[in-house]
This record gives C-alpha cells, sequence and structure tokens, in this order.
C-alpha cells in the first residue's frame, strides 16, 4: 500500500485511512513529507507578508518625513516674510505649517494601525514606529518656532544684525530635514546607504550646536529688550531642539536598518 505519490500528496483527505494501518512506514513516511510541505509552503507566504508589510510601513514613513519636510521650509518662508514684514505671507506660511503638523499627526496614527495589525510579523516594529514619533515632534516644534515669529517685530532682527544669522540657522536645520528624508528613502532601497546618510545628519546637527551658541552670546550683548530676548531665545532653541530631534530619528532609523 506504500505508494509513491500517497507519500509526497500535501492534501491528506484524498488518502483513505483505511488504507494505511496504524504505525505502517508508509504512514509514517507521509507524516514526514505533509511536514516538511506545509513548512515550507508557511515559510514562503511567512516571508512574502513580511516583505509587503514593510514595504507599506516605510512608505507610510517616507510620506511623514517629506511632509515634515514641506513644514520646515514653509518655516523658512515665514522667516523671510517676517524680515520683509510681509503679515499675509507670515500668516499664509504659518497656515502651511499647521496643515503640515496634523498631515503629520494623521500619518503617524495610520503607521500606527498598520504596526497594530500586523502584529509581530516584523520584528522592529517598536524601531519604526519610535521613530514615526521623533518625525512628528520635529513637525511640533516648527509649528512653536513658527507661532513664535508673530510675536517678534523684524526690527528686532535687523537692528542687531541677528536677521542673516537666524536665516543661515533655519537653513542648516532644512538641510539636517533634508539629509533625514534621503535616510528614510534608502531604507527600502540599501539600508547600508541610509547608515551613510545618517552619518551626514550628525555632522549636520553639530553644526547648527555651533551656530546655536555664537547666536546665543550675541543675543545676550546686543538685545536690551527682556522680552525681545526672551522671544528671540525660544525661536533659537527652538530652532536647535528640532536639529537634535532630526539626529534622534536618525539614530532610529540606523536602528531600523540595521535590522532589514
Amino acid at each position: 500500500m506504500c505508494v509513491s505519490h500517497l507519500e509526497r500528496t500535501t492534501e491528506p483527505f484524498l488518502v483513505d485511512s483505511a488504507l494505511i494501518e496504524k504505525g505502517s512506514p508508509c504512514k509514517e513516511r507521509r507524516k514526514q513529507y505533509l511536514s516538511e510541505d506545509h513548512i515550507h509552503l508557511l515559510s514562503m507566504f511567512s516571508g512574502e507578508a513580511e516583505i509587503q508589510a514593510r514595504r507599506r510601513t516605510l512608505a507610510v514613513l517616507q510620506d511623514e518625513v517629506r511632509t515634515v519636510l514641506d513644514g520646515v521650509r514653509d518655516l523658512s518662508l515665514a522667516f523671510d516674510a517676517l524680515i520683509s514684514n510681509d503679515q499675509d505671507g507670515l500668516n499664509a506660511a504659518i497656515a502651511k505649517i499647521r496643515k503640515s503638523e496634523e498631515d503629520v499627526e494623521s500619518l503617524r496614527r495610520t503607521l500606527t494601525r498598520e504596526l497594530a495589525e500586523i502584529g509581530t510579523m516584523l520584528m522592529n516594529r517598536e524601531d519604526l514606529l519610535r521613530t514615526a514619533y521623533e518625525v512628528e515632534e520635529i513637525a511640533g516644534y516648527t509649528a512653536g518656532i513658527a507661532f513664535r515669529f508673530r510675536h517678534i517685530s523684524p526690527k528686532v532682527f535687523q537692528k542687531n544684525g541677528l536677521d542673516e544669522d537666524c536665516g543661515d540657522l533655519i537653513d542648516a536645520s532644512i538641510e539636517s530635514v533634508n539629509h533625514l528624508n534621503k535616510v528614510v528613502h534608502a531604507l527600502s532601497v540599501n539600508p547600508m546607504t541610509a547608515i551613510n546618510i545618517a552619518y551626514e545628519v550628525q555632522k549636520i546637527e553639530r553644526e547648527v550646536d555651533d551656530k546655536y551658541r555664537s547666536i546665543v552670546v550675541k543675543i545676550f550683548k546686543e538685545v536690551d529688550s527682556i522680552k525681545d530676548l526672551i522671544v528671540l531665545k525660544d525661536i533659537i532653541e527652538g530652532i536647535e531642539d528640532l536639529s537634535d530631534r532630526c539626529l534622534a530619528a536618525s539614530d532610529s532609523m540606523t536602528i531600523v536598518a540595521l535590522g532589514l
């Protein structure tokens, strides 16, 4: 009764159990083939499902970082409008930044739902979620800085020669987020490239720190008004904190890259 096609079948209901005596060599070999085939199929389907899940989550994370980058670029437009005393331009840029912040929060929630549905299929889902929250914090800092633009006069920057210094600091923060955007896109292409780009984020963060310290010293020397001093310091610290969040998000993406 030990027929070769019965040994290799993966459909147990096609075999009459009465034809196979309990404990016979044929039955034991058939069990072995069934077990090996099932393991192979489950492994294949599990691997494909994990790849699809990873692609979906990385796509949402890429959209989140891109939206943050748009918001930081609008921050530069808001600062230019502030310096030129263009209130309409300032209000329009701040409105875009608020919209970006809301979109980032929505994308982070989408990613959270995706990871919850995937379950334990992705081993590094906690790292992905941590990265999403850190990216969301960048949007929060951007909105906070833009809010303070409304509460300071452009003359404070122009009188003390801070307009160019603050503009350079904002440009450096934009470059930091831009490199973060490159990191997250490299995750789905070449994780090692993502790790190398992440090193550049660290270099830019150091440059931002140096610029921040020199501007703070200048503020304390040149600005007499306590109100202007407080608002200026909050703006400068917000930009520096934004850069720090970029570095934290970049470090988290490096951990994600190591798990891919």
